[in-house]
């Protein structure tokens, strides 16, 4: 390993944050957070499409890297294609109000609850919340109580979502990332490197984007309860349209459902 290749390899931090701003992925967080009612929430979900993306990039591109291999053309168009097949999935089930109704079967009720605790000295079991409202504890009293309302407030189904797309938009762009790296640092380890910093810049980017994006949402939640709907209705459509824009223009432009793909890693 070479320190020449310092420079190169922490440049690929700043390049994840960058990826993380590409359109399509854009446009499915948006359609992610839209139903998100705090600016934490969907940056926690920003943070899981990053760990998704950043695993498949590391899975494919170290392969690519270390062992050379080779994708066909076809099975790269069929990796981008997949990207548009799940926005149109995201932007459908967004806009059939799907989402909401699964969010809300597998997001488990956190409000009320019963299990033994102490109170001076003696311990005692009853209902209650960790609302303020709802109990006397205070935060310092139920020291968990600050991340259960982080990460209580997404169910299975929220949190597999983004990581399950940042996965597939990881698999997109995985062959690019390490055909660049391949062109530029020679040292496999210091290439491997890269590819962990620019997963970790892209967390972080995503994180900083969804963060951004909820805080319309966040905000019209409990203001505008109508404005609220239209943004989530305005993020399903345009997740819809480009969806069918780019299944168009893989599909036919660059020839996947033809006999002569052509496949440029983007």
């Amino acid at each position: 390993m070479t320190i020449s290749s310092l420079p190169i390899v922490l440049l690929g931090f700043l390049l994840g944050m960058r990826h993380a701003m590409d359109p399509d992925h854009v446009i499915a967080v948006s359609t992610i957070v839209s139903r998100q009612r705090s600016t934490w929430s969907a940056a926690l979900i920003g943070s899981l499409w990053g760990i998704g993306h950043t695993v498949t990039i590391m899975v494919v591109g170290s392969a690519i890297i270390l062992f050379g291999v080779v994708i066909p053309p076809r099975l790269g168009l069929a990796m981008e294609f997949s990207v548009a097949l799940m926005l149109i999935l995201l932007g459908t089930l967004n806009l059939a109000g799907i989402t909401q109704r699964v969010t809300a079967m597998l997001t488990p009720d956190r409000s009320a609850h019963a299990h033994p605790h102490s109170h001076s000295d003696y311990v005692h079991t009853h209902p209650h919340t960790h609302e303020p409202e709802g109990h006397g504890h205070t935060d310092s009293a139920t020291p968990l109580s600050r991340l259960d309302r982080l990460f209580g407030t997404l169910g299975v189904y929220q949190a597999l979502r983004p990581l399950v797309v940042g996965l597939v938009h990881g698999l997109a762009g995985s062959a690019a990332v390490a055909l660049l790296v391949l062109a530029a640092i020679r040292d496999p380890l210091w290439a491997v490197t890269y590819l962990l910093l620019f997963g970790i810049g892209t967390v972080a980017g995503m994180m900083t984007i969804t963060a951004a994006i909820g805080l319309p949402f966040a905000y019209t939640a409990s203001r505008f309860g109508n404005f609220h709907r239209y943004l989530g209705v305005a993020s399903g459509l345009l997740s819809l349209g480009f969806g069918l824009f780019l299944a168009y223009q893989i599909g036919v432009g660059d020839g996947l459902f033809t006999s002569n793909p052509q496949w440029t890693p983007k």
